[in-house]
């Protein structure tokens, strides 16, 4: 049986999240001498240095938890505010997207491209149900109804890494979440942004990372999804 600590309602962390993170930080900490990290379970020092990694361990652990899937590892590189590096590693799939700044995105070493849908009438969408969902369920309820009648359906995977990488490569055409931690998004957005997409918050800016809210699409739908979720989740 797998050790599990529940953090919070339906938030959980396992032992294979712990390790996993022990020993991204300690590879990562020798090709960065001297970074720091933002990392979901707290491994590492985020003390102001130039250069930090931003690391989610197993993105998608109550999957993993069911022996479902999917899930995944995302570790990103922030120089400053700056997004340098992205990296998802979805697990059960043996799949690795990755991207860096003034690259191109790849996945397994074959170049990606966000898709070419032009309307939210012809796409899919994927969403989240973050651990803390009840604060906003009135209108996590909302966008799930309007998306699963006005586009070809909505999804939830479980994995907010995974989601982005599939946007970023074309398998979905936009996502939206709130709740989120740096570590859920970070690699995700670089890879959307070099994939050809769009990404901002649910203000319309890049504050993401800190606010936990996002919104990404490929450029085609990207202001019509946006319209819509500020829309539904308006302050």
């Amino acid at each position: 049986m797998r050790s599990v600590v529940t953090k919070s309602k339906n938030d959980f962390v396992s032992y294979v999240d712990k390790e996993a993170e022990r020993r991204i930080v300690e590879e990562l900490s020798k090709i960065i001498p001297g970074s720091g990290f933002i990392a979901e379970e707290g491994s590492g020092d985020d003390s102001g240095q130039h250069y930090r990694w931003v690391i989610d361990p197993l993105d998608g652990t109550t999957n993993f938890l069911h022996a479902s899937t999917p899930y995944a590892i995302s570790i990103a590189l922030l120089c400053d505010d700056e997004l340098v590096i992205g990296v998802v590693h979805e697990i059960t799939r043996h799949e690795t997207f990755y991207t860096w700044k003034g690259s191109p995105a790849y996945l397994n070493g074959k170049r990606i491209h966000v898709s070419d849908v032009q309307t939210v009438a012809d796409a899919l969408i994927a969403t989240g149900r973050p651990h803390n969902y009840m604060e906003r369920y009135d209108q996590l309820m909302i966008g799930m109804d309007h998306f699963n009648r006005e586009s070809h359906g909505i999804r939830q995977s479980g994995s907010s890494a995974t989601d982005l990488a599939y946007v970023a490569c074309g398998r979905y055409d936009g996502r939206y979440e709130f709740n989120l931690g740096p570590w859920d998004i970070a690699a995700g957005v670089l890879l959307i942004r070099q994939a050809g997409g769009k990404v901002c918050d649910f203000y319309g800016k890049d504050d993401f990372l800190k606010n936990g809210t996002i919104i990404a699409s490929n450029g085609l739908i990207f202001e019509e999804l946006r319209q819509k979720i500020q829309e539904i989740y308006h302050d």
